[in-house]
């Protein structure tokens, strides 16, 4: 690790590409060691293929299903699974139901996803509660 990744205090809701993600824990709040969020996905979205050479990360699917991409395999999850990329994996998700699902993610060290969701995501009040698809702000 490079270093620890800065001190953040992020809004408790974002919103980027469908997601709704729900700050739990931040690297703030573990002393760096991870991070958790609750993310609520709409039907239909999720993440483009991506790879994160800072952090481990795992997937815990609370409702709906969820198809995972990583590496070179495709893995459906429902209710109950969970799913670990290592650092430096490829990887995306998508919701493949029709309607919104949950998961929790947790980050390991902490701080480095939350940092990229400030930048590229619009903070949302508890009142937004359907993620709609579309693309960040992202120069």
């Amino acid at each position: 690790m490079q270093g620890a990744a800065p001190r953040i205090q992020p809004a408790n809701r974002i919103h980027l590409l469908g997601n709704i993600i729900q700050f739990l824990a931040t690297g703030s709040d573990t002393s760096g060691a991870y991070s958790l969020v609750e993310v609520t996905t709409a039907p239909g979205s999720g993440t483009p293929p991506h790879r994160q050479n800072d952090d481990e990360e795992m997937f815990y699917v609370l409702e709906g299903t969820y198809e995972f991409l990583y590496g070179d395999r495709r893995l459906t999850a429902g209710p109950g699974d969970h799913v670990l990329i290592q650092r430096g994996q490829a990887h995306a998700f998508r919701n493949t139901g029709s309607t919104n699902a949950r998961m929790l993610i947790i980050n390991s060290p902490g701080g480095y996803h939350e940092n990229f969701f400030i930048e590229a995501g619009d903070a949302v009040d508890a009142a937004f509660t359907t993620p709609v698809d579309g693309q960040p702000n992202m120069p």
